[in-house]
C-alpha cells in the first residue's frame, strides 16, 4: 500500500547541554523559509477530519502522551497508522509544514518534562526513533500551537 513507501531515514536530535536547559534540534538541515526552520511532517485522520483540518486549522489534543498539543510524525508509516478507529472511514495522511520552533527532546517515560515542556519555553516536543516510548519504534512530535503548522495537501489512503 501507500505507507509502504515512507521515508526511512532517521535523524537524531543532538542535546548540546548536560542540564537540558539547551534547545535539541534534528541534525538534519531543515529547509527555510524566510529564515525560520521548517520540516515536512504527516498526520493522519480520517477523509472528513482532512477536510476540516485543511479549512478551519488543527485543534490540539487536550492531552497525549506529551500532553496538549497537535501530533505529528515526520513518518509518513507512522502518520499511516492512524486515525487508531476509522469506523470504515475514508483515511487520508495530511503533508504538513511544520515551524518547530524550539524543540524539546523527550526519550524516556519518566522524563521530568513529558507533559510540561512548553511551561518551560519549547514549541514541540519530539520523540526519537526506538527510545522505548512508542511501541511502533516511530519517532513522534507534539506541536503546542497549532498556527505552527500549515497543510500543504491531503493523501488519500484507499
Amino acid at each position: 500500500g501507500l505507507c509502504s513507501r515512507g521515508d526511512s531515514r532517521r535523524s537524531q536530535v543532538s542535546d548540546h547541554s548536560s542540564s537540558g536547559s539547551y534547545d535539541s534540534y534534528y541534525d538534519d538541515q531543515p529547509t527555510r523559509y524566510n529564515g525560520k526552520r521548517f520540516y515536512i511532517m504527516y498526520h493522519g485522520t480520517t477523509l472528513a477530519n482532512a477536510k476540516t483540518i485543511t479549512k478551519e486549522g488543527f485543534i490540539p489534543s487536550s492531552d497525549g502522551m506529551l500532553g496538549r498539543g497537535v501530533y505529528v510524525s515526520r513518518e509518513f508509516d507512522k502518520a499511516c497508522k492512524y486515525p487508531l478507529h476509522s469506523h470504515g472511514e475514508r483515511c487520508a495522511v495530511l503533508k504538513l509544514k511544520v515551524r518547530v520552533g524550539r524543540v524539546k527532546r523527550i526519550d524516556y517515560q519518566g522524563h521530568p518534562l513529558r507533559k510540561t515542556w512548553h511551561r518551560h519555553g519549547y514549541d514541540t516536543a519530539w520523540v526519537p526513533p526506538d527510545c522505548g516510548m512508542v511501541q511502533s519504534g516511530l519517532e513522534e512530535d507534539c506541536v503546542y500551537d497549532p498556527d505552527r503548522i500549515t497543510v500543504l495537501e491531503i493523501i488519500r489512503l484507499d
